[in-house]
């Protein structure tokens, strides 16, 4: 892949007008965008850019975290507190996700969405409201992991981490779910399946691909 040097801002503006451009979701009224990366990527900063700038041309947006989305800790836990592989299957409620995120946003549903589920802090249900997300409106979703669920997302973002770098920026305490983003590289191949991919090594200084279909040849 050939990457051009790039900022967070222009970035955020461009993935707005592409998504912009792009209308409604190709599923319905509602169009699906993400952000993925692992949480040492911060792909919860670049969602709420792009969000901001989406509001700016005038399109409802909701941001959805899978932080919101993890399973109890009874559940996430049954293999240890620190199993690569079930941080990589099970951790996070993707039934939820689709049940309670994507299903209203499916041609003819309700666009009520339920923005989070569970609290792993305190390990409890969030008790959130839904959001209503009126037709015409956008949902980014972002998280790790996200494009190995078949999520019917229109665009997608992946912010892509060298195994040094993943480490470098992974807190200690969670460095052991880095087999787990090594084997996502692997069985998903995020960076084949995003519209776009973001080096994202230095976050000062990131640099991208462009979009799918318009990327120069490596």
């Amino acid at each position: 892949m050939r990457f051009e040097a790039i900022t967070w801002e222009r970035l955020a503006e461009a993935f707005a007008a592409h998504a912009d451009a792009l209308g409604a979701g190709d599923g319905g009224p509602w169009l699906k965008v993400a952000v993925d990366g692992a949480p040492a990527a911060r792909t919860g900063e670049l969602a709420e850019h792009v969000a901001q700038a989406l509001r700016v041309r005038g399109r409802a947006v909701l941001v959805v975290s899978t932080e919101g989305f993890l399973r109890p800790a009874s559940l996430r836990y049954e293999y240890g507190k620190e199993d690569p592989d079930s941080y990589y299957d099970s951790w996070f409620d993707t039934g939820a996700l689709w049940r309670e995120v994507f299903g209203p946003l499916e041609a003819g549903g309700s666009g009520r969405v339920l923005p989070d589920l569970w609290d792993p802090a305190t390990d409890r249900a969030t008790r959130s409201p839904y959001r209503s997300l009126p037709e015409g409106g956008v949902l980014v979703v972002h998280g790790p992991l996200l494009l190995g669920h078949w999520f019917p997302f229109d665009l997608s973002v992946h912010l892509r981490l060298s195994p040094g770098a993943l480490r470098r920026r992974t807190e200690e305490g969670e460095r052991w779910t880095l087999p787990a983003f090594a084997r996502y590289e692997d069985e998903a191949a995020p960076g084949d399946r995003a519209d776009a991919v973001v080096r994202a090594d230095d976050p000062l200084h990131p640099a991208w691909t462009g979009w799918a279909g318009s990327r120069p040849d490596v």
